[in-house]
């Protein structure tokens, strides 16, 4: 008998006498809670607010950054924000979620959010002086942005406590897609209400509303850290590693490192797409209602792509196969839009290039996330699932970066759709009223290209 058919009769036979006794199996069997669907709705309708509030400008940037007067360029720092401030607050929320527990983090993001939302509001609709405006709603994305973390680290923390081992990925999955399901909606919204800049104050109670709902069910809801009692087996066992020590273990394991610069590299991507798309596309001609509806196309898709693999991975259990497949396919989608979004009525083209991303790019999200915690334990589900996004961001910044050193002036082209708007404020002193060009995106694009390749070539030899 082979090695391996001998380990399999062994655990067969350990199963056998386990469940043949009615005593253990009587001990063995968990119970689940209806009231865990709650937590996750909560979560899931807090993570998709908080998406809104990130990417609220992105989608109507030209009226952003008329209606505040300021810049496109501070318009884009409205949404980096969230990054630069999640970068030294994840490792406060990791160690957060690992020693207080996953109420009080929920509780504290979902006030957090609500402030945020609240002072957006207030600095759109009540100040009039430009430089007010744009101060109060910065202060606004800000407390959205510290808000991030909070929310965004709990799905593996709330799968492992709440939900049995057959549903955990499933349940990452909800949590998870919630936040793309907020930026769909927020690409959706946005270019719809606020059709001009005028109409910004309105776009604010659009997002604030939600805020203050949320705000409550959280605060009035959620009761404790976890179920009265566990849900499995590894729920009952889960005991992680301190969290100074589980950083150490994390840097020293190969497979979890490789996952790190990966998975990051494709949430900066994602990032930037978002965050970017509108202004990318109007240069050569295209509407804010066709970049929102791409973003919708991406994400939805994406959502959709999410909820197929993440049921299959829960059945099958073939984590890898489904990231190495998946993040390959990335890459060539992102090849070809590198392409078509510099060629101008192109939208059928651009339009499904959009959805082939998204479908292969976000389905990637909750199957990595339940993988870093399969490959980190014993580490703390929040340290090896924060740590990932921690990378993200840092890329994200970073790409980001680049695009708009890669961007430079041009005049104004027939094609344009982006406004009479200037691109670095610093330029109002010589009245460059021209559009922003992103004539070197294509450069970008190849340059992260090459590194996504290179992330193919190295994850695909574990």
């Amino acid at each position: 008998m082979e090695p391996g058919q001998e380990v399999t009769a062994t655990a067969q036979n350990v199963y056998a006498a386990v469940y043949g006794n009615s005593d253990l199996g009587s001990q063995l069997s968990f119970k689940v809670y209806k009231r865990r669907w709650f937590v996750l709705l909560v979560l899931c309708l807090l993570n998709c607010s908080n998406a809104t509030i990130w990417l609220t400008f992105a989608p109507v940037a030209n009226q952003s950054a008329q209606y505040l007067q300021v810049s496109l360029e501070d318009i884009n720092w409205l949404s980096v924000v969230f990054m630069v401030v999640a970068i030294p607050l994840s490792f406060l929320t990791t160690w957060m979620l690992d020693t207080l527990g996953l109420r009080p983090t929920l509780i504290l993001g979902s006030w957090l959010n609500m402030l945020g939302a609240l002072l957006r509001f207030l600095g759109a609709s009540r100040f009039d002086g430009s430089h007010q405006k744009f101060l109060v709603v910065m202060l606004g994305q800000t407390f959205g942005a510290i808000a991030q973390p909070l929310i965004i680290f709990t799905p593996t923390k709330l799968a492992a406590l709440w939900f049995p081992e057959d549903q955990r990925a499933t349940a990452n999955m909800f949590s998870s897609m919630s936040n793309p399901l907020g930026i769909l909606l927020a690409n959706l919204i946005s270019p719809a209400v606020a059709k001009t800049s005028a109409q910004i104050p309105t776009l604010m109670v659009w997002y604030t509303v939600p805020a203050f709902v949320v705000c409550f069910l959280a605060s009035a809801g959620i009761w404790s850290n976890k179920p009265p009692t566990p849900p499995s087996a590894s729920a009952e066992t889960s005991g992680s590693e301190p969290f100074i020590k589980g950083i150490k273990l994390l840097l020293r394991n190969k497979a979890y490192l490789i996952l790190l610069v990966c998975f990051g590299s494709g949430i900066a991507v994602f990032t930037c797409f978002t965050t970017l798309l509108e202004q990318i596309l109007c240069v050569q001609g295209y509407t804010n209602d066709f970049a929102g509806l791409c973003g919708a196309l991406f994400i939805g898709v994406g959502v959709f792509g999410s909820a197929v693999f993440g049921f299959y991975v829960d059945k099958s259990k073939k984590f890898m196969e489904v990231i190495k497949i998946n993040i390959s396919m990335t890459a060539l989608c992102c090849i070809t839009f590198s392409v078509v979004c510099l060629l101008p009525q192109q939208k059928v083209a651009i339009a499904v290039v959009c959805a082939l991303f998204g479908l292969f790019g976000f389905s990637i999200y909750p199957v990595a996330m339940e993988l870093s915690v399969e490959c980190s334990y014993p580490v703390g589900e929040a340290t090896s699932a924060g740590l990932i996004f921690v990378s993200g961001q840092i890329q994200s910044v970073v790409y980001i970066v680049i695009l708009q050193a890669l961007t430079k002036q041009l005049a104004d082209s027939p094609l344009s759709t982006c406004g009479d708007v200037i691109y670095s404020w610093k330029s109002r002193s010589h009245d460059l009223h021209q559009t922003s060009g992103w004539s070197l995106l294509k450069q970008f694009f190849l340059f992260f290209i090459e590194e996504l390749f290179l992330l193919v070539i190295l994850f695909c030899s574990l």
